[in-house]
């Protein structure tokens, strides 16, 4: 489209990877394994979970949804990033652009609350063992599960409005290998100081709400295990974070390293590299850190792969 004296963007060209040639292919085999296993990773929680009637507890059902969450967040990116090492010019239509932001943001979004969601679940447990069955029912996981994606799918809908309602003109190289705000406001021939405002307060006040959520449990929990007279009473109470502690320092470690932290700091290829981390190296290892270090989960998927296999 074009108005007097510039062209307006009705697509975008992703420039993804295309800088590395030399490492199209492997890079396409290391991309496609990481997608199944991220894939074969979190069904597998998932099969193991519904099927062991042990597993039907509040902490198991909020991990069922994070890796539900996983596996449609790693689809929402990976699939099209495959498809363009395929190809020598990848485009992307600005509606499709727009809904993968906006799929993107929902999923992202609501990682960040289930992993807050999970350790206030932690924080029950351990901080109120006797009240735990009467504060964690079913109703209330159910309740907060679905609060987790409503906010999520609020907060995405501003956020992309906000970022499509600005004027795209000139340049429509997006140098990413998905639709992301920093590379999408880089784009805009557009004032964007309101836009990237309404970013930052957004975003300050999810993320003021999430850590502080998240520092206070984890103060609470701490507090009462250091309480724990037994050695023994303490080891299996911090195994019980354990999983969770590492997902909430990955998951969150990405986040501030590319939306925190200035991208000027940072060569391109880094904030790439932290990208690849952050959608699809940690849906891919979620499952792995949940499995390996939770006993419960071996030992269902144990009893499930021998029954298979005997059958």
């Amino acid at each position: 489209m074009k108005g007097k004296n510039q062209t307006y963007v009705t697509e975008f060209i992703m420039l993804g990877f295309s800088d590395l040639s030399k490492l199209q292919n492997l890079l396409f085999i290391v991309f496609l394994v990481m997608y199944i296993l991220t894939l074969l990773g979190n069904i597998s929680i998932i099969i193991v979970i519904r099927i062991d009637p042990h597993l039907h507890t509040p902490m198991y059902y909020f991990l069922t949804n994070l890796s539900f969450v996983d596996i449609c967040y790693s689809s929402t990116i990976t699939p099209k990033a495959l498809a363009d090492f395929r190809v020598k010019k990848s485009t992307i239509a600005l509606f499709e652009c727009a809904a993968q932001l906006y799929i993107f943001g929902i999923l992202a979004t609501a990682e960040s609350f289930l992993l807050v969601v999970m350790a206030y679940d932690r924080y029950v447990a351990i901080c109120n063992p006797l009240l735990y069955t009467i504060i964690m029912t079913r109703r209330v996981c159910i309740l907060l599960v679905i609060s987790v994606y409503m906010i999520s799918m609020v907060y995405s809908l501003i956020q992309t409005g906000n970022i499509f309602s600005m004027t795209f003109c000139g340049s429509n190289e997006i140098n990413h290998f998905y639709c992301d705000i920093p590379p999408l406001l880089k784009l805009s021939c557009s004032d964007t100081f309101f836009n990237e405002m309404v970013l930052s307060v957004l975003a300050g006040i999810v993320s003021v709400v999430i850590v502080t959520a998240l520092v206070l449990s984890y103060t609470f929990i701490i507090s009462a295990i250091l309480k724990i007279r037994s050695s023994e009473g303490r080891r299996k109470a911090f195994s019980t974070c354990a999983s969770h502690c590492i997902s909430v320092i990955l998951f969150f470690g990405t986040l501030i390293f590319i939306y925190v932290i200035p991208s000027s700091h940072f060569s391109l290829y880094i904030n790439r590299v932290v990208s690849v981390v952050y959608t699809m190296v940690i849906p891919m290892v979620n499952p792995m850190i949940y499995s390996l270090r939770n006993n419960d989960v071996k030992q269902a998927l144990r009893k499930v792969l021998e029954k298979k296999w005997f059958c």
